[in-house]
Order: C-alpha cells, then sequence, then structure tokens
C-alpha cells in the first residue's frame, strides 16, 4: 500500500499547478505593462474590469477578479491620484464607492488593450493544439459552483 504521506508530490498536485502556472503567466504579462505604463498587477485588473463593467464599487471588482479587497483599494486610490479613475458615493448605498474610469483612464485602456491583446495571442500560439481544451477546462474550473463535492 503506498504511502500518501511520502508519495505525494507536490508538482503534480492540480492546485499547485494551476496557482504556479497562473502566477507566472500574470507576472510576465505585468512585465509587458509594468514600464511602459507604470501600473501593477493589481492595477491592470481594476482598469481592466472598469473598462468592461463600467461604473462599479470596491466590492464588484474584489468578487470579480478575485483579488483580496485591500489590494483592489490601494490600486483604486493609486489610479485615482494618478487621474484614471474617479471614486464617488454609490447613488443606492452610502456605505459603497463607485470607480469610474476618467477620460485619461480610458485613453490608457486603449493603450494597453493591444498589449494584452497580443499577449494573448502569444500565449494561445504557444498553447497550439491543447489551447481549445484548456479554455474548456478553464471554464469547467471556473463556473460559479463549480467546487468539488466533499
Amino acid at each position: 500500500m503506498p504511502d500518501t504521506v511520502t508519495d505525494f508530490d507536490l508538482s503534480n498536485f492540480l492546485p499547485y499547478r494551476l496557482i504556479t502556472a497562473a502566477n507566472r503567466t500574470s507576472r510576465a504579462f505585468a512585465d509587458r505593462y509594468r514600464e511602459e505604463f507604470g501600473i501593477t498587477i493589481p492595477e491592470w485588473r481594476v482598469l481592466a474590469h472598469l473598462n468592461h463593467a463600467g461604473a462599479v464599487s470596491v466590492r464588484d471588482i474584489e468578487a470579480r477578479v478575485d483579488m483580496e479587497k485591500s489590494k483592489v483599494s490601494r490600486a483604486a486610490s493609486r489610479l485615482e491620484e494618478a487621474g484614471y479613475i474617479t471614486k464617488q458615493v454609490h447613488g443606492s448605498d452610502r456605505r459603497l464607492l463607485e470607480l469610474r474610469l476618467t477620460c485619461e483612464g480610458h485613453a490608457l485602456v486603449a493603450r494597453l488593450l493591444p498589449v494584452a491583446t497580443a499577449f494573448q495571442k502569444e500565449m494561445l500560439e504557444r498553447l497550439g493544439d491543447a489551447a481549445p481544451g484548456l479554455t474548456r477546462a478553464l471554464e469547467i474550473l471556473l463556473e460559479k459552483d463549480a467546487r468539488p463535492e466533499r
């Protein structure tokens, strides 16, 4: 009978492999935009989400981009200081801040998106025939209720 304590291979453990691949991919993409645009990974995610969703709260971004509220808040504060977003009290819930891209923010996103599109194209080309399978597997894992049953 195998000893699971000594036979366990972290390098083949799916959650470890997924997070490692995600972190490496995210850092590789960040290398593309950090120097030219001077933004961080959390700032990129906030900008991209605001571009996609329009005006939203920090809570909405936190849930959508799977980032801690404190990171979203810090990124939003830096982006506001740089003039890329505005913060306003939410119209119906005064406890929430609504974030929105400014004209400068839209201009920055317009410059960032071709970099993102080119990076994605390179990644898909690198994956080749494996790309559709990975895309489908990620869709399954990212479904709202895709947690394994106990």
